[in-house]
């Protein structure tokens, strides 16, 4: 019983500090207003994108957008010119976080407003690139890449280290349901299957090269955390495993190699590990 309560303490308290990390302090208020307000949603219970964004995995698979996403010289332009990552990196993830659980779980009018508030903050974010090329955070093209990034980062992660990898019609569903928020955010024709989302990225690709910008984004998330010491450990598993679910013509770039053997013996089994570690901390109590 003693045993059963101190480890029922252990959780609950990590499960905490987690939440409160990646939520921010208005974590609770959002989550109750979220998952409790009445009303229509733009995804059933049953619908995919639910399964992917309510899990663990999700942590490892944020990592790899946003190492993915900064490839775009554009893209990373607008993110190092105005999003504020190096200044207040747990503000913006906050934001995303809570952005993707309500326009997820939300009720379909406060995923609207979500979107709304968002699509405003992009028509403010312009300027010009290094390279001399203007950029504007609003443009549907970039918006797209964005898009494309992260279905491809947080699907990928999930079938990976998810708790319940999707079937085949799964994946096209939620790549699917993640069209439903990208049309929204101003995404002109954004994919719906696996064939669709391969090809697009693939369109992207001779746009893709590392910039200066890049490769100091790929140093700060990856080795210069604004983390206490004692939880760097395990961030430097979640972010190996980041790092090993980048395809090869994206990690090349961004010179972040590959060791033979290292990534399948030790990289990937601590991260399933993590993953598992994670998940039980903040999974809700039993009956709660």
């Amino acid at each position: 019983m003693d045993k059963a309560a101190s480890g029922s303490g252990v959780r609950e308290r990590l499960g905490r500090s987690l939440f409160a990390r990646v939520a921010g302090p208005s974590g609770p208020e959002n989550r109750a207003r979220i998952h409790q307000t009445p009303g229509p949603r733009w995804f059933g219970p049953d619908r995919p994108v639910r399964r992917v964004h309510g899990d663990a995995s999700m942590f490892i698979g944020g990592l790899r957008a946003l190492l993915l996403q900064s490839l775009h010289p554009l893209a990373m332009a607008a993110v190092a010119g105005h999003s504020g990552f190096r200044g207040d990196p747990w503000g913006r993830l906050q934001r995303t976080s809570t952005f993707l659980a309500v326009t997820t779980f939300g009720t379909a009018e406060h995923a609207q407003e979500a979107v709304d508030r968002v699509r405003s903050v992009h028509e403010r974010v312009r300027g010009t690139a290094p390279s001399g090329e203007p950029y504007h955070a609003a443009d549907p093209h970039l918006l797209c890449w964005v898009h494309i990034a992260e279905v491809d980062s947080f699907l990928r992660a999930h079938q990976r280290y998810g708790e319940r990898p999707l079937d085949g019609a799964g994946c096209d569903g939620y790549i699917h349901d993640m069209a439903t928020v990208a049309h929204a955010l101003g995404v002109l024709d954004p994919p719906h299957d696996r064939a669709e989302l391969a090809a697009r990225i693939a369109a992207y690709r001779p746009e893709l090269r590392a910039t200066r910008e890049a490769l100091d984004a790929a140093r700060f998330i990856l080795l210069h955390p604004p983390l206490p010491w004692p939880v760097r450990p395990p961030y430097a598993v979640l972010a190996a495993n980041a790092v090993a679910a980048l395809p090869p013509w994206a990690r090349e770039p961004l010179r972040l190699p590959r060791v033979p053997g290292v990534e399948e013996l030790c990289v990937r089994p601590a991260g399933k590990a993590l993953t598992r570690t994670i998940r039980w901390a903040m999974a809700p109590p039993a009956g709660g």
